[in-house]
């Protein structure tokens, strides 16, 4: 699925993963209410309006981006019905021929691992038969409990040519307290970005490694380190947009192919329609005003990526 990644952000000249992260508020009015009428305010009710709303944003920017990147607590948090939207809205994105990186940020070891990786990107043997019960391409993981919580998703990956990313100097203001902790004179996240260059050495595509990584827009001094670790690793970098990252920011995410990043806006699209700057297009054209917002997005990365 890298080399797919790859080709794709080249094809269409957009380093962009749009966050499919739906809370409940976001949605307009009328889809709520129109999901509300069929099933009631009720948990199916808040999980069909979820999928309706991320349905019509799908069909408007999926001719723009390679990929998205639906955040599975936004559904978790609906139960059973949440997690039904959250595979419908995998599929439906798959349908439309987008990559699926399924942000779930999972991290443990030994079989538990193993059962996280066959539920999200492998296949549950069921006497005679297998299931994928989502369909996802990437995933992202938590490195805290080391090689053993990442080994089990990498052996299941390679099984199924799917990805993981792994969490190296994430975008939240708090993540120095562990992250940037120096250790034998370097910063955590040196060391783990090293590991995964490591991980990902013989796991490679053509030009990049199906293990990549997580480091944020707002932190584009510590990209530059990172970069020279793990040459080979694709980053994700959440914190574009509104978490104040931005294009001209982004540089050193890229190698100098241009390649090597994807960038990910999740509010500042799928939400786009609440913000002054898109009021035009009203709550009734919100898919066209998340179109827009993609539109803005990757005019602004050619800051950074085009080389």
């Amino acid at each position: 699925m890298i080399n797919e990644l790859v080709s794709k952000i080249k094809q269409l000249e957009a380093p962009i993963v749009v966050g499919l992260d739906p809370m409940l508020s976001y949605v307009p009015e009328q889809v709520k209410e129109k999901a509300f009428l069929e099933h009631g305010e009720t948990l199916k009710g808040a999980g069909e309006a979820i999928v309706a709303y991320n349905t019509a944003i799908i069909d408007a920017i999926h001719d723009l981006v390679p990929a998205v990147k639906p955040q599975i607590a936004m559904y978790e948090q609906f139960g059973i019905e949440g997690l039904i939207a959250f595979q419908k809205t995998c599929d439906y994105a798959k349908s439309k021929g987008l990559v699926v990186i399924g942000d779930i940020k999972r991290g443990d070891i030994g079989s538990t691992s193993e059962a996280y990786a066959i539920g999200h990107v492998g296949k549950a043997k069921v006497g005679t038969k297998e299931y994928s019960s989502f369909s996802e391409d990437f995933i992202t993981l938590n490195p805290y409990m080391g090689s053993d919580s990442i080994l089990p998703f990498v052996k299941v990956c390679k099984e199924e040519k799917k990805g993981v990313f792994v969490l190296v100097k994430t975008s939240n203001p708090s993540s120095g307290e562990f992250q940037d902790r120096i250790i034998d004179g370097r910063p955590l996240y040196e060391w783990v970005g090293e590991k995964v260059n490591e991980w990902g050495s013989d796991f490679m595509g053509d030009e990049y490694s199906y293990v990549g990584a997580v480091v944020g827009a707002t932190y584009p001094e510590m990209a530059r380190v990172l970069r020279n670790v793990m040459p080979k690793a694709f980053i994700l970098v959440p914190g574009y947009g509104a978490q104040g990252g931005a294009g001209k920011d982004l540089k050193d995410f890229f190698n100098q192919d241009g390649l090597g990043a994807i960038v990910n806006s999740s509010r500042g699209i799928i939400a786009a329609y609440k913000q002054e700057k898109y009021a035009k297009f009203g709550a009734e054209n919100f898919a066209e005003a998340s179109r827009q917002a993609v539109l803005d997005m990757k005019e602004d990365l050619k800051q950074a990526w085009v080389k």
